[in-house]
């Protein structure tokens, strides 16, 4: 597979944005095996977005060639306040990301913070050294890449987030920062940060979040968040708790920005084709193999909101089950 093949396979959906393709053609035509990363808080169960996803696209990576990594970051758990900063709540559910993980991306390595730190004598120095780089607004505006406000109170602990992100790049030498568009920001600081310390600038790749099943609040869309059940479909939901939360999600019809279940169809469609069985007076049944013919017969309400509620509950729930099963349904973080 030629450089521009793998960034093709790499910026395709759900990839939202490449900063730069130009670098990444650059790094994959001089690296056969680039260092990829993901990483992410330790902070509840894990749903669609955070598991299916990315999970996917960090398999979209593996089959370019990189050598993927999933990070856990435990230590940001504890400074988030998440899972009650209890450090054997946070051990569970360290151990329920790595299994997730290991199920669905079976090529990429999973390392923790502790692990990390622990071996990199270095490490905080690399702290200290981007902190340098950064004024205490930057540092406040990268709260949100914690789900906290800009303009938040917070404890000093928390300023530090954001230097510990970027530095946890550097100590794992890596190529390509890859997470969900709320990321973006830290690496912005860190391609910006990282010329001034005589550190390897990474190239930055953002996959789109999935919009919660409530849809659109104030013309936005917000994000399925594991601090919410209700925002989206969770691995450890029933097939029931799967077709219920489906048949009550924000779904208008003709709307295609922000729709949740559209955007779950979507993903959907990287594995098959999607389909939808209705009686014939209401057009008979259809199958869609990609999404633009999908949004497209939405956007004209050829499709009705029910049926592809319908098609897409009845594929989560061919999706889910395997996963949940194995995890355990019953699983305590």
């Amino acid at each position: 597979m030629d450089a521009e093949s793998r960034a093709d396979l790499i910026a395709r959906p759900p990839a939202e944005e490449v900063v730069t393709r130009a670098e990444l053609l650059e790094l994959l035509g001089s690296s056969r095996a680039p260092r990829h990363y993901i990483g992410l808080e330790v902070s509840g169960f894990l749903h669609l977005g955070s598991l299916l996803v990315a999970g996917a696209k960090v398999n979209d990576f593996a089959d370019a060639g990189c050598r993927c990594t999933i990070f856990l970051a435990d230590w940001h758990t504890i400074i988030n306040d998440k899972l009650g900063g209890e450090r054997d709540r946070i051990a569970r559910a360290t151990r329920y990301y790595r299994d997730a993980f290991s199920m669905i991306c079976p090529r990429a390595e999973i390392i923790t913070g502790t692990g990390l730190y622990e071996g990199d004598p270095s490490y905080w120095e690399g702290v200290l050294g981007v902190a340098g780089h950064m004024s205490l607004a930057r540092a406040a505006r990268c709260l949100t890449i914690m789900g906290r406000s800009e303009d938040e109170k917070v404890s000093l602990s928390k300023l530090l987030y954001p230097p510990m992100q970027a530095a946890d790049m550097h100590s794992m030498d890596i190529d390509i920062a890859h997470s969900g568009t709320d990321q973006r920001k830290i690496h912005m600081l860190a391609r910006e940060a990282f010329p001034k310390m005589g550190w390897k600038v990474p190239v930055a790749v953002h996959h789109a979040l999935l919009p919660g099943l409530s849809g659109p609040a104030g013309g936005k869309a917000g994000k399925m968040s594991k601090s919410d059940p209700a925002s989206g479909i969770f691995m450890h939901d029933t097939d029931g708790q799967i077709r219920k939360k489906i048949s009550r999600a924000w779904c208008e019809a003709g709307a295609t920005a922000g729709n949740p279940v559209l955007a779950i169809a979507a993903h959907l469609l990287r594995d098959g084709p999607l389909d939808i069985e209705r009686p014939e007076r209401f057009g008979g049944n259809v199958t869609y193999a990609d999404r633009a013919a999908l949004e497209s017969d939405y956007a004209a309400k050829r499709l009705h909101p029910g049926d592809l509620k319908g098609a897409v509950a009845d594929a989560l729930v061919r999706a889910v089950a395997p996963v949940r099963d194995r995890l355990g349904p019953d699983r305590v973080l």
